[in-house]
C-alpha cells in the first residue's frame, strides 16, 4: 500500500514538475514582434514604433539592424536584466547618416526570451533607400485668386506620392486625384485668407513620396485685393439676457457670469472653437467631385450679412468685441426651406455652438457648405442629398438675432467667398476651363 501511494506521488509529482518545466524555463513559445509602420522604402530619416512581447519567461535580448550590402547596421541592441514581460521602442531610422546608398535594403528585427530554449522570433522587412525627392510637374501655371476667395490647381508627380497638397502659411490643403485635360493629375482646392491682400501669405506647393521625401515651390499666383466691409452691431440688454440664457453647454469657469461675459466668451473662445472644428471637418472628404455646376442660392432671400464682414460688437456705446463673418446671411419669411446648395454628403446634423443647429455638406475634393442657426433639421449625417433638396428650416438659434440662414463655404480646409460659387461664369473661368483648357 505504501509503495503505491510512493508511485503515485512520483507521479504526480513528475507530471507536475513536467508542467512547471514546459510552462516556465522549458515552454517552447516564442516572442512576438509587432512592427506597424510602412517600410517599403525609407528616406532620410523615419520614426519607427516597435513593440515586443513574451507572456511567459519574459524578453532576455531585442535587436534591429538595417542590412545592405551584407553589412549589418545596428539600430537598436539591448540586454533586459529584468524580466519584462513587454516593451515598447520608437527609434529613428536614418540611412543617410548611416552613409547607405540608395537601393534594397532589409530591416531586420530579433526578440529572444528567457526560457531554457532561448526561443527566437526574427522578423525581415525587405526595403528600399531613397533619398531623391519627386518631381513635380505643374499644369496650371496661371492662377489667380481673390483674397477669401477660391483657387484650384492641378500637377503630376514623377512617382506615386503619399501626400500631396498645397501649404498656405500654416493651412494645409490635400490633394485628390483628378484628371487635367483628360489625363490623370492631382487636384487641390484652396483658400486664401481674407486678410490676403494686404498679409501676402506663403503658398506652396508640396508633394512627399513612399520616403517621406518632400518636394516644394513656390506656387505662382497672382492675389486679387477685395474690400470688405466694416460694420458695427448694438448689443442690447433684451438680446444678451435672451440669448445668452440659451448656450446651455458652457464650461464651469462661465457659469454665473453677466450676460455680456458670457457673450464676450462666446464671440471670443467658442467662436474660434466652432470654426476650428469646422476647418478640421473639410480636410477628410470623398475623393471624387460630387457637386455639379453653380451652386443654389436661398430662393427669395435677401442678403443680411456678406462674407468677410468685420463687425465690431458695441455696449453702451463702448466697443467690446470684434468677429469677421465667415459667410452669407440670408433671410426670407420665418421657418423658411433651407436646400442643399449642390450635390453632397452630409458629414454634420446638429448643434454647432454660435451656428446653433447646423447641417455641414461634403461635396468632395474638399469643397463643403454650411448651413446654420436652422430652426429644424430634416437630414441626417452619412444622408446623400441632392442640389435642392430640402435639408431643415432658417431659424434663429445660436448666435443669432434673428431668423435667417447663415451660409457658409470652405476649399481645402480654409473658409471661402460663396459669392464665386453662386457664379456660374466664375466657375466657367476659373475651375471648368481651367481644368480642361
Amino acid at each position: 500500500m505504501k509503495r503505491t501511494a510512493v508511485i503515485i506521488f512520483a507521479i504526480l509529482s513528475t507530471g507536475a514538475l513536467g508542467w512547471w518545466f514546459s510552462t516556465s524555463l522549458g515552454e517552447r513559445e516564442k516572442p512576438i514582434i509587432r512592427l506597424t509602420d510602412n517600410l517599403n522604402s525609407l528616406g532620410r530619416e523615419k520614426k519607427v514604433t516597435l513593440s515586443f512581447a513574451d507572456m511567459k519567461t519574459g524578453l532576455k535580448r531585442v535587436m534591429v539592424t538595417l542590412n545592405q550590402d551584407n553589412k549589418d547596421h545596428i539600430l537598436l541592441k539591448e540586454e533586459l536584466r529584468e524580466k519584462i514581460k513587454s516593451k515598447e521602442y520608437s527609434i529613428i531610422i536614418a540611412p543617410k547618416g548611416l552613409n547607405l546608398h540608395e537601393g534594397p535594403a532589409t530591416l531586420i528585427v530579433s526578440a529572444v526570451d528567457n526560457s531554457l530554449w532561448k526561443n527566437e522570433t526574427i522578423i525581415t522587412r525587405p526595403t528600399h533607400i531613397d533619398f531623391t525627392p519627386p518631381a513635380i510637374y505643374l499644369y496650371t501655371s496661371i492662377n489667380n485668386i481673390n483674397a477669401g476667395g477660391t483657387c484650384v490647381v492641378a500637377f503630376g508627380t514623377s512617382e506615386p506620392s503619399i501626400k500631396t497638397g498645397i501649404m498656405v502659411n500654416d493651412n494645409f490643403s490635400p490633394g485628390y486625384p483628378g484628371t487635367f485635360s483628360g489625363k490623370p493629375a492631382t487636384i487641390v482646392f484652396f483658400g486664401l485668407p481674407i486678410d490676403a491682400g494686404e498679409k501676402i501669405p506663403t503658398i506652396r506647393l508640396i508633394a512627399y513620396d513612399g520616403a517621406e521625401n518632400e518636394a516644394s515651390f513656390a506656387l505662382p499666383i497672382h492675389i486679387r485685393k477685395k474690400k470688405f466691409r466694416h460694420d458695427q452691431m448694438q448689443l442690447t440688454d433684451n438680446f444678451l439676457q435672451q440669448k445668452m440664457g440659451e448656450f446651455q453647454q458652457l464650461p464651469t469657469e462661465v457659469k454665473g457670469k453677466s450676460p455680456l461675459e458670457i457673450f464676450l466668451y462666446i464671440n471670443g473662445k467658442l467662436r474660434e472653437e466652432n470654426e476650428a472644428m469646422l476647418r478640421l471637418m473639410s480636410l477628410k472628404s470623398v475623393g471624387k467631385q460630387l457637386w455639379e455646376g453653380p451652386f443654389m442660392r436661398m430662393k427669395e432671400a435677401s442678403p443680411m450679412a456678406l462674407f468677410g464682414d468685420k463687425r465690431t460688437y458695441f455696449y453702451q456705446k463702448k466697443a467690446v468685441a470684434e468677429s469677421i463673418h465667415m459667410g452669407v446671411d440670408l433671410a426670407s419669411v420665418a421657418n423658411a426651406p433651407v436646400a442643399a446648395g449642390n450635390n453632397g454628403i452630409v458629414v454634420y446634423a446638429a448643434n454647432l455652438g454660435i451656428y446653433g443647429n447646423t447641417v455641414v455638406l461634403d461635396h468632395g475634393m474638399g469643397l463643403f457648405s454650411v448651413y446654420g442657426h436652422l430652426s429644424e433639421i430634416t437630414t441626417k449625417k452619412g444622408t446623400s442629398v441632392k442640389k435642392g433638396e430640402i435639408i431643415g428650416k432658417t431659424g434663429m438659434t445660436g448666435l443669432a438675432g434673428g431668423d435667417h440662414l447663415h451660409f457658409g463655404m470652405l476649399a481645402g480646409g480654409e473658409f471661402v467667398n460663396p459669392l464665386e460659387w453662386w457664379d456660374p461664369h466664375w466657375i466657367e473661368d476659373n475651375v471648368t476651363s481651367k481644368l480642361n483648357p
